[in-house]
């Protein structure tokens, strides 16, 4: 089995720069100070979003000169840069995952930053400017936690004793309704801020994770990290997770295979 090259490359280095540069510059002084707005989908949007995307996006073009989708952008748009950055690579941005998290003070909120190329994700940042972790991976190069190889730890390795972090209001009604009131598992979690929990996952902090929806710019970055983690992913409808609509993603995820088996099993056995 080929080992993975020791350490962060220097593009990574580079990228995880920029993240924690922009994220002190543009969002923390604006923490708990800035007002918002919300988008026609219903979610928040804040100044500090559109500063930091606009900052980010003159950094990481200074990396590498591709196109830049961001999630504060105008879905035509988004869809136009993706077009034209297949063959050439792209990068894809959230400038603060968790925004309403953001906003009410609550420290569960992210940067996430990935490079795309051929349609899959190669290289991923997701920052946590409060707690000041910086989650990274590059294909084939292993996952790292501040700049160190990340240690994952399974706790456990099965369903019964898992700690689960599951979004419940993206869930078909009756799989949601069945997970809030028998749940085959032993605790569940969920904070808001998708880019985060498949991080958390990948460190092991969560035993099992469920989406019922994710948008590129939540999953771009954390998908890589969790995959070169060790960790296992898959669709509610598929199992390769790299296939299907990349605009809207459900995600099942687990460190463990054995756990990872059994979560798959147990949700698609409710359909």
């Amino acid at each position: 089995m080929k080992r993975a090259p020791s350490g962060m490359s220097a593009t990574l280095k580079a990228v995880t720069a920029a993240v924690k540069l922009v994220a002190a510059e543009e969002i923390m002084p604006r923490y708990l100070k800035v007002t918002h707005q919300r988008k026609a989908d219903g979610s928040l949007c804040t100044e500090a979003d559109l500063a930091t995307q606009e900052a980010l996006t003159r950094k990481l073009q200074a990396i590498l000169n591709v196109p830049v989708v961001g999630e504060e952008m105008e879905s035509a748009q988004q869809h136009a840069l993706w077009e034209q950055g297949l063959a050439q690579g792209l990068w894809c941005i959230d400038p603060i995952d968790g925004t309403s998290n953001f906003v009410r003070g609550l420290p569960y909120f992210a940067v996430s930053v990935a490079l795309i190329r051929n349609g899959r994700s190669v290289l991923g940042v997701v920052y946590d400017p409060v707690g000041e972790e910086t989650f990274a991976a590059e294909q084939g190069r292993g996952a790292f936690l501040n700049g160190e190889r990340l240690q994952s730890r399974v706790t456990v390795n099965t369903l019964e004793a898992a700690l689960a972090n599951v979004d419940l209001k993206r869930l078909d009604a009756s799989l949601a309704g069945r997970l809030a009131t028998r749940p085959p598992f032993s605790s569940q979690r969920n904070f808001g801020a998708c880019t985060l929990d498949w991080c958390y996952t990948a460190a092991g902090r969560f035993d099992a994770y469920l989406h019922g929806g994710q948008k590129l710019w939540d999953y771009a970055a954390g998908s890589l990290i969790m995959a070169e983690a060790g960790g296992l992913a898959c669709c509610l409808d598929n199992d390769d997770f790299h296939q299907g609509d990349i605009w809207q993603r459900s995600v099942i995820a687990a460190l463990d295979a054995k756990l990872f088996d059994e979560w798959k099993s147990w949700l698609r056995s409710q359909h």
